[in-house]
């Protein structure tokens, strides 16, 4: 089957087949290192999740999905509707079956089904570990979807020719536009609504909603083209739980995925449950953005909860939502109700301003006119009998900014603090975080 269209954007490579034929392996060994969960238990992977990858110089995008079974009911039926999804949105289809057993009832249904399409569609053979296992895999001839591919996705056995093939059937790469703009991520406790959000921004059902906590394991990627052309990376992640609650060794993988997803995102989106207000679980995934040095949104769903308070109810949510999160200041904060998209419009526009302010910079000139001014208004407190000044300033870095003060002694907590609220009122910094450092100088330097 020929390559398909070329279009603009990596090529999206959709990897489908029963559960626990080893799809998620082979997309670990596609990336080269271990992204997707993989665990001997059938339905690991639930939800469409996707990853950048590349070969031979081709840039292509690797959706790994949950395994479809035919007849099923509930979360599994959900399952099988993502996996379809995925196939309509993919350029090019890799059916992963498992050599060792031959072709199952469910492979032969799924290819019937594929059969149908006019993409290009890759059989892996996948556990053919040993090179006895090739001649089996050839039984996948009958599925009739072309020449199956043996490979060994645990051993990495004939993955570079599957790699070979795949590549092949790829779409020609038009010219791409501009690449994505940012990329943020979707992080909270389980059961608060995340998903929901990620499926009111993306306009879409792009990950499965269920009232069972925990029912996203995996981050899910999703790639949002806005209407002035710029392109945002959202990644739902799975539910946070304390690390006490973490018992079952997938849910203990799924948090580190999410852990690492905060280390390289611009933006987190913190969702809580409005009806429950902040609690000490929330508290702690708050540390670990502002740890992560992340800018961020705070969503308060579900706030159609609280219709029924009255306005001192009201106001004392607000006093306790601000105390308890109280080292996050500077967070945006917008209220929302995900499944009925109220307030779903003010995310993205709080999210582009977080986002230019996390990558915000002020000229070294402005800085120290503004240090000036406020040291003139408010001069630092003597320490030992002796003037504390800051000599000069200079933003390090963006993304969080960072703004270094060359002092002649270490300043207080107290005046960092004052400096701080006094450069947001100056210069904005909405929805990220503001490092201040110190560089003392002695009075050796200052002489020379």
């Amino acid at each position: 089957m020929p390559p398909a269209e070329g279009h603009e954007g990596p090529a999206v490579v959709a990897i489908v087949g029963r559960p626990n034929v080893g799809k998620s392996s082979l997309v670990n060994r596609i990336l080269g290192r271990r992204e997707a969960i993989v665990d001997q238990t059938p339905g690991v992977t639930r939800d469409r999740h996707s990853f950048l990858a590349e070969w031979a110089g081709r840039s292509f995008e690797v959706v790994d999905t949950g395994g479809i079974e035919t007849g099923t009911e509930s979360l599994e039926t959900l399952v099988r509707e993502q996996a379809e999804t995925a196939i309509e949105l993919a350029d090019v289809i890799v059916l992963v079956v498992d050599a060792a057993s031959g072709p199952m009832e469910d492979d032969m249904v799924i290819a019937r089904a594929l059969r149908s399409t006019t993409k290009p569609v890759i059989v892996a053979a996948n556990k053919a570990d040993d090179p006895r296992d090739e001649a089996a895999a050839s039984i996948f001839h009958r599925l009739g979807l072309g020449d199956p591919v043996p490979l060994s996705a645990l051993h990495g056995r004939g993955s570079g020719d599957f790699l070979e093939t795949l590549v092949r059937r790829l779409p020609h790469a038009l010219e791409s536009g501009e690449g994505e703009w940012a990329s943020i991520a979707i992080v909270g406790r389980p059961n608060v609504g995340k998903s929901s959000i990620l499926n009111a921004l993306a306009g879409e059902q792009r990950a499965i909603v269920d009232s069972v906590p925990g029912t996203t394991r995996d981050p899910v990627d999703i790639r949002l083209d806005l209407a002035d052309g710029r392109a945002l990376r959202v990644v739902d992640t799975a539910g946070m739980r304390r690390d006490v609650q973490v018992k079952d060794p997938l849910e203990y993988f799924s948090l580190l995925r999410s852990r690492r997803t905060l280390e390289r995102v611009d933006a987190a989106l913190l969702v809580i449950d409005a009806g429950e207000g902040v609690t000490g679980h929330d508290q702690r995934i708050a540390e670990e953005i502002v740890d992560n040095g992340c800018a961020c949104v705070l969503v308060l769903n579900k706030w159609d909860l609280l219709s029924g308070q009255d306005e001192a109810e009201r106001r004392w949510f607000d006093r306790d939502t601000d105390r308890r999160l109280r080292f996050l200041p500077w967070a945006t904060r917008l209220t929302s109700s995900a499944l009925s998209r109220r307030g779903m419009w003010r995310v993205l526009p709080a999210l582009d301003e977080a986002i230019a302010s996390h990558r915000g910079r002020v000229p070294t000139a402005r800085l120290n006119a503004f240090v000036r001014t406020v040291q003139q208004e408010r001069p630092h407190e003597r320490s030992g009998g002796r003037a504390i000044r800051i000599l000069y300033a200079v933003q390090a870095a963006t993304a969080p900014p960072t703004i270094i003060l060359f002092t002649t002694g270490r300043i207080s907590t107290n005046y960092t603090r004052y400096l701080e609220r006094r450069l947001r009122a100056a210069e904005g910094f909405e929805g990220t975080p503001l490092r201040i450092e110190t560089r003392l100088r002695t009075r050796r330097q200052l002489q020379s």
